[in-house]
């Protein structure tokens, strides 16, 4: 009985081991003044080899599209919609339908007009990411970015 617990026991810890949680897209953040009363959000996605993030700009039927959320706020407000870099338009089997992705980075770019002498924005990123074998489920970051 003793060995079966301790076999037990040592197939569990080298399972534990094994496993691993995949978090192929890594996010920074970072702002910049353009003027007394405006800045620029930028957010960063940097994604592992091989994987994929897709863009805003998905159809439905596809992958879940990465989709920013910001709060309304007293220290600023938006300046039209998220801007994204220009991203790979490719048919992929999975989903049977063109897709528009990004590969290795994606600099995503947010405007906001300020009320004041600093702000902080804040928000969120949903974001679904797949390689050649496997998609993972959406993932949402909060993120907070000051401007200064």
């Amino acid at each position: 009985m003793k060995k079966l617990i301790l076999f037990a026991a040592a197939s569990l810890f080298t399972l534990a081991a094994h496993s691993q949680i995949l978090k192929p897209v890594t996010w920074s953040y970072a702002a910049k003044r353009t003027s007394k009363t405006e800045a620029i959000v930028y957010i960063k996605a940097t994604i592992d080899e091989g994987w994929h993030l897709y863009s805003q700009h998905i159809k439905e039927g596809g992958p879940v599209k990465t989709t920013f959320t910001f709060p309304a706020s007293k220290e600023y407000t938006l300046v039209g919609k998220t801007a994204e870099p220009k991203a790979v338009n490719r048919y992929e089997d999975t989903f049977k339908m063109n897709v528009l992705f990004f590969e290795k980075t994606a600099l995503f770019q947010q405007k906001v007009k300020l009320k004041g002498a600093k702000a902080t924005v804040k928000g969120t990123v949903e974001f679904m990411t797949c390689d050649d074998k496997q998609c993972l489920p959406p993932e949402e970051i909060t993120f907070s970015v000051p401007v200064k």
